[in-house]
């Protein structure tokens, strides 16, 4: 009688509440993580990223097994994993490990648990030994840095902070969307610029710090960059959940907290320069 009457209530005011939004969220008996499955440093199916050692982390606080749900993390990656469900099926996974600050597009964002900056790379005994700041690596001669090649990714910062340097001639772009499921955003670093074929590369700092670390011969440098007025470079990095699940998104939250100590030392082992708020552009 009284659920009859709240139908009725709902049908003539239509603000029905969602169906089963009273009930307690079903008790979970595994961890599943969303993943791109060839993403280094990040993720792959190997379990090699650093957003796969922290969900270790995170399974074993929640004494729970871990599973991955994995799509390549390109266009429409939040739609295809966290909120992707068949009629009568569950949802494949229910955490995203790595979701920038600011981002809305259909994901809750808890509060951050690193920050980072895009970073120049380049290789030592070619002629930049005496480049130490990015401020020396600018203050090269300008016939000098129009002919280098800088490799960045098509539609990332890196063009916007060439171009504020008037060095946008000497960009290499690459394709941010490739098809090919075998790429990977450190070939940049690991097969162009440890080759020589590039001079220099402007990535994002995880990625910069992981294949630097990787690549034994030549010897790489990493000099993160400072958000600049009209380039922005740096960016906290946060965990996303789905829209409606606040007990969740608040259990995460209290895993970042309790876990801190754990993922800062992964970020460290996995080279990510991490930068506070003086990396980001100075307020007007």
């Amino acid at each position: 009688m009284k659920s009859a009457a709240l139908a009725l209530a709902c049908a003539l005011v239509s603000v029905c509440p969602l169906a089963g939004a009273q009930d307690a969220p079903p008790k979970r008996t595994e961890l599943r993580v969303c993943q791109d499955p060839n993403n280094l440093p990040f993720s792959n199916t190997k379990g090699e990223g650093i957003e796969n050692r922290i969900a270790e982390v995170f399974g074993k606080a929640l004494n729970l097994p871990v599973t991955y749900y994995s799509f390549p993390q390109r266009l429409a990656f939040i739609r295809n994993t966290l909120r992707y469900k068949l009629p009568g099926q569950d949802y494949p996974c229910d955490i995203v490990i790595g979701v920038p600050v600011g981002f809305d597009e259909g994901v809750s964002v808890t509060k951050p648990y690193y920050r980072s900056t895009y970073a120049l790379v380049f290789a030592k005994g070619k002629g930049l030994d005496n480049v130490a700041t990015v401020q020396d690596f600018l203050a090269l001669e300008p016939a000098r840095l129009r002919a280098m090649r800088i490799g960045i990714y098509d539609r990332s910062p890196a063009s916007e902070w060439l171009s504020k340097h008037q060095l946008l001639e000497s960009g290499v772009p690459y394709p941010i969307m490739n098809p090919n499921p075998q790429q990977y955003p450190g070939e940049i670093i690991e097969k162009d610029l440890a080759s020589g074929k590039l001079d220099a590369a402007i990535v994002w700092g995880p990625i910069a710090g992981y294949f630097a670390q990787r690549v034994k011969t030549p010897q790489l440098v990493v000099l993160p960059l400072k958000s600049e007025p009209g380039v922005k470079l740096d960016y906290q990095m946060a965990m996303g959940v789905r829209y409606g699940e606040r007990e969740w998104k608040q259990q995460v939250e209290g895993l970042l907290e309790s876990r801190q100590a754990d993922i800062q030392a992964i970020l460290k082992e996995y080279g990510v320069p991490l930068v506070d708020a003086s990396y980001a552009a100075p307020k007007n």
